[in-house]
């Protein structure tokens, strides 16, 4: 019986999994106060992909990319915030007896959500130091209309991360670590389809 020799090559997928899982628990931390979201998932994009070009970056780093995403993007922030509290709002009134057209709405709402936090997550992956969130918004919503493929893949990885949540919350810290490299890898598929 051969035993079967494992290279370098062969553990890169296990290796991007957990550099995923160590991004989720740094995102997290960075997230917590809540108008840092935005930053922190710029920061993260650019932790994984530094990791695929072969350049990791440190926890400093990464710090510093949260910094620099936050200087030029705290009211994208703040309008994240209003937005999510909005949704929540308008869920909970949705839960009320007697609301007329209430289950078509709240999954009207659900839909408006998630398509609001693909787009997000798009211009967090294309977040460079030195790019104004107001144009990373504007690129995420003209690539949203022409690639549907890869909003669905944005949902499809926003409701995994929502059902694993709500089936044991510290699942939230990992998966929003995957959720980024699935952002990140709709924007790599992209650049590899239109060139």
């Amino acid at each position: 019986m051969t035993r079967r020799r494992y290279t370098i090559e062969g553990t890169r997928p296990f290796a991007l999994f957990a550099e995923c899982l160590l991004t989720g628990l740094w995102f997290t931390v960075a997230a917590l106060p809540l108008v840092t979201v935005p930053a922190a998932l710029a920061a993260s994009a650019r932790h994984l992909s530094g990791y695929l070009d072969g350049t990791p970056s440190t926890l400093g780093d990464f710090v510093r990319e949260v910094r620099a995403a936050w200087r030029g993007g705290w009211k994208v922030g703040l309008a994240t915030i209003g937005a999510a509290l909005f949704f929540a709002v308008d869920l909970a009134v949705l839960t009320i007896e007697g609301v007329p057209g209430r289950a078509v709405m709240a999954l009207l709402t659900m839909v408006v959500a998630g398509a609001a936090a693909t787009l997000l997550l798009r211009a967090a992956a294309a977040w460079a130091p030195g790019r104004p969130w107001r144009a990373l918004l504007a690129e995420a919503v003209e690539e949203a209309k022409t690639d549907f493929g890869g909003t669905g893949i944005l949902l499809g990885g926003l409701l995994v991360l929502a059902v694993c949540t709500w089936a044991l919350w510290l699942l939230f810290v990992p998966m929003s670590g995957c959720l980024v490299g699935a952002a990140l890898a709709v924007r790599r598929r992209r650049s590899v389809v239109s060139s």
